[in-house]
């Protein structure tokens, strides 16, 4: 026989389980009928009553059934013992879209739309940040004999161009020395450290292209420094609008928070570990509009580096394990193709 405390849970999950998929409180009759507990519905009635004294039910109204807490979902998240893998055609199918990506900002874009689909909720994805980004390659282009294109391409994936007017004309070979003092300089450099080098370029330039190198040096610290306004990818809100009674008079209040990138790079904090996933329940999450949602985060990167972070916002009322399989798999993907790029 399993223990009292083994089989409350099992009541629980299975509680959860009808409420997820079906939005109605769960009755002691539905849990005998729909799932093999091997009780009888007065033990059934008798766990759900210990469950709700403890705070993981609650009944929303006169009627016999219950519904999870954020307390109840907490304790049925920190049990699930296995999450359900995705399918070998699910794997394959994000592999091939994620692959099929022509850069970063491509990758990212993919992905969010591939979690919003997943996982039917809201999808965030943080760009790596440029702290631990480094300088690949700088490549520079003449425009006009007296304009240049800088093209600054990091490991990650990130290309970043900046047209730079020089008010004079440049040789072909001086193009080249340009390219190799850069190059020379800046490659293998983390941003920050690359930054910091650019400042230095004017005054170790050969004479002859001080001038040229004090203009590409100015428009290259942009490219080098952080932009906050391009820190997120967003996609999928529509899918919180499908489930409004999820959200009692607090929807709008959501989907103000989303549009604030402080507020969602604070839900995507907690991800610090590439693979470890992180799951705040209501009331767990700091911001005051966000606590009639769920938030399931991760780090992408490889084993070495975390890159950024990615996850999924929803009610509470979520497919938990399926959501985290999801998060999880393509972190994994997104994070082994821009660690191999």
């Amino acid at each position: 026989m399993a223990s009292a405390e083994e089989r409350r849970f099992e009541v629980l999950r299975a509680i959860v389980a009808d409420y997820v998929s079906n939005q109605e409180p769960v009755g002691s009759k539905a849990l005998v009928d729909r799932h093999n507990l091997n009780v009888s519905s007065a033990t059934v009635r008798n766990d759900m009553a210990a469950l709700e004294e403890d705070g993981y039910i609650t009944q929303p109204h006169t009627s016999a059934g219950r519904i999870p807490t954020d307390k109840g979902y907490r304790f049925f998240v920190d049990r699930l013992s296995e999450v359900k893998p995705l399918s070998a055609a699910e794997r394959r199918a994000i592999v091939q879209f994620l692959e099929g990506a022509v850069d970063l900002d491509d990758v990212l874009r993919r992905s969010v739309r591939l979690l919003a689909q997943l996982t039917r909720q809201v999808a965030v994805v943080q760009y790596p940040t440029l702290t631990t980004s480094t300088v690949r390659h700088v490549e520079v282009v003449a425009l006009t004999p007296a304009r240049l294109l800088i093209v600054l391409i990091t490991d990650t994936g990130r290309v970043d161009q900046r047209a730079v007017d020089l008010g004079d004309v440049i040789s072909d070979d001086n193009v080249a020395r340009l390219r190799d003092v850069l190059n020379g300089t800046l490659s293998g450099h983390r941003l920050p450290e690359a930054a910091a080098k650019v400042s230095d370029l004017p005054e170790q330039a050969p004479s002859d292209l001080r001038d040229v190198m004090v203009r590409v040096s100015t428009v290259l610290v942009e490219s080098l420094v952080e932009h906050p306004e391009e820190r997120l990818v967003l996609g999928g809100t529509a899918n919180l609008t499908r489930n409004v009674a999820d959200f009692p008079g607090s929807l709008r209040q959501v989907l103000e928070a989303l549009e604030e990138q402080v507020v969602v790079l604070k839900l995507l904090a907690a991800a610090r570990n590439p693979g470890a996933v992180t799951v705040r329940i209501g009331e767990e999450n700091e911001d005051e509009q966000m606590r009639s949602t769920s938030v399931v985060s991760i780090g992408y990167g490889s084993d070495q580096v975390l890159l950024g972070g990615m996850g999924v916002v929803g009610p509470t009322r979520m497919d938990y394990p399926g959501t985290i399989a999801a998060v999880r798999a393509v972190a994994t993907y997104v994070g082994r193709i821009l660690s191999g790029r």
